[in-house]
């Protein structure tokens, strides 16, 4: 496959996942936001910018208020972190793989971008913010079910899996990582039972509510929710199955086998793997789930530029080297 091919791929899925998540993270941050005071609502808006890592340079001004933070991140073509601006690099790249696509993946993105571009300001709040982001979240698992319905599970779905589940553990492992730094005390176990609508609101942030009862049932205990989001082998939003499928699809790229070219991806991946296959929680909260998280997060942009180096940006002599 082409490296430009591969790459618009991997960034289509990528951009397609960043725009999913962080329409859930807006529509849970709304929800939990009507019973509070404004002093705590701009902490709520700081920690969700913060999980979406938005940082103050790139984003909205420290004054602003719910209704620019929420356009900042659903309408605003000029803020890259805007869900309209994520479809919008989303299809940028469809475009350029209309051959590598199936014209029903086409279509669903394009008509979704287009739909969204027709939302203003004032529509968005007059119609209520919950059911845009209802749309988004609609439209991209639409968009992912005919990619699985309509297109060869060869390589260009083995790169859209591998942009969908790097930007996944990403994602997730950040918003763990803010949510128990600002409500778990690991020096008080007392404090497990406090802020029951905050662990609510991170399990629904994941996608991860139902799936979580029907494992824990209703015990909303923040180190079994740090162990499912972290360590479930079964469940796709957590972060040990996004690994455990990055893992796969390199090696499905690589034709199953191990080579000069994809060495150090295969030893990478397969490390990160064992790691979080055969970890216990109690081990990570006694290390520190910060340093464990942050971990994560570097290890996601060291396999990023490791993919990049190995079929998208590699030397040409490298392509044309003899095996």
């Amino acid at each position: 496959m082409l490296s430009r091919v591969a790459d618009s791929l991997y960034w289509m899925a990528r951009y397609l996942e960043r725009a999913e998540h962080t329409a859930r993270m807006l529509d849970v941050n709304l929800n939990l936001m009507l019973d509070e005071d404004p002093e705590n609502g701009d902490q709520r808006w700081r920690r969700l910018l913060e999980s979406l890592d938005i940082t103050k340079q790139d984003g909205p001004p420290a004054d602003a208020d719910a209704t620019q933070i929420t356009h900042f991140l659903t309408l605003d073509l000029d803020s890259s972190s805007s869900i309209l601006s994520s479809i919008a690099y989303a299809r940028n790249n469809a475009r350029q793989l209309r051959e590598h696509i199936s014209s029903e993946m086409w279509e669903q993105l394009n008509r979704l971008f287009l739909e969204l571009r027709r939302e203003t300001s004032e529509s968005l709040w007059s119609g209520q913010p919950h059911e845009f982001c209802r749309q988004v979240r609609e439209g991209v698992s639409l968009f992912n079910g005919i990619t699985v319905s309509t297109i060869n599970h060869g390589e260009a779905w083995q790169f859209i899996q591998l942009g969908r589940f790097l930007e996944r553990a990403a994602n997730i492992s950040s918003a763990l990582d803010v949510h128990f730094r600002s409500f778990y005390d690991f020096e008080d176990s007392s404090s497990q039972a406090a802020d029951f609508m905050e662990w609510v609101g991170l399990l629904k942030s994941c996608a991860a509510f139902e799936a979580y009862c029907r494992v824990y049932t209703a015990d909303f205990n923040p180190t079994r929710i740090a162990e499912f989001l972290l360590l479930n082998a079964e469940f796709p939003q957590a972060v040990c199955f996004s690994v455990t499928s990055i893992h796969d699809e390199l090696l499905k790229i690589a034709g199953g086998g191990s080579n000069g070219k994809n060495e150090r991806l295969q030893r990478l991946t397969g490390k990160w793997c064992s790691t979080l296959q055969y970890t216990q929680i109690d081990e990570i909260l006694n290390e520190k789930l910060h340093g464990f998280l942050d971990d994560i997060k570097t290890q996601c942009s060291i396999i990023h530029q490791a993919v990049y180096q190995t079929y998208i940006t590699y030397p040409i002599e490298s392509a044309i080297a003899p095996s």
